[in-house]
């Protein structure tokens, strides 16, 4: 559950004062702050990506397989890395919404924390008990 304006302000001017009291404490934590070390991580994929293009512009021009292949592999590492550095960078700079229920496509009632299987079951099991209620599974067919 996100916090309140109000609430998430205090706490910044409590971050803020015991950072100004305490210089290196706040050296510490920010250097543990998970978006921090995501972000580090993202800018250090950059330059991953700049030298695995370079080999693969080097091989280009000298005809060597080894740079262009080398090239490749270093390129997409660097990608991939970045890549998942990125998500896990934006899923901590903005945590996911509260969508306690919020109604599906379905009609089901969405709960925070259900996943997909248990959606899935709850689904399942909401025909079976249509089912048995003499309605074939369909809202509008009647069993005769």
């Amino acid at each position: 559950m996100p916090l309140p304006e109000h609430e998430r302000r205090q706490l910044q001017q409590i971050e803020q004062a015991l950072c100004r009291d305490d210089p290196k404490f706040g050296r510490r934590m920010r250097a543990s702050d998970p978006r921090a070390r995501y972000g580090r991580k993202l800018l250090q994929a950059l330059p991953g990506a700049v030298i695995g293009a370079g080999l693969l512009a080097a091989g280009a021009v000298t005809h060597r397989a080894y740079l262009d292949a080398a090239g490749v592999v270093i390129v997409l590492l660097s990608l991939v890395w970045a890549v998942g550095s990125w998500r896990r960078y934006v899923a901590r700079a903005r945590p996911a919404r509260s969508r306690a229920g919020t109604k599906t496509a379905t009609g089901t009632k969405r709960r925070p924390g259900q996943t997909w299987r248990a959606r899935m079951m709850e689904r399942m099991e909401q025909r079976w008990r249509r089912r048995q209620g003499g309605n074939g599974g369909m809202p509008g067919r009647t069993r005769s």
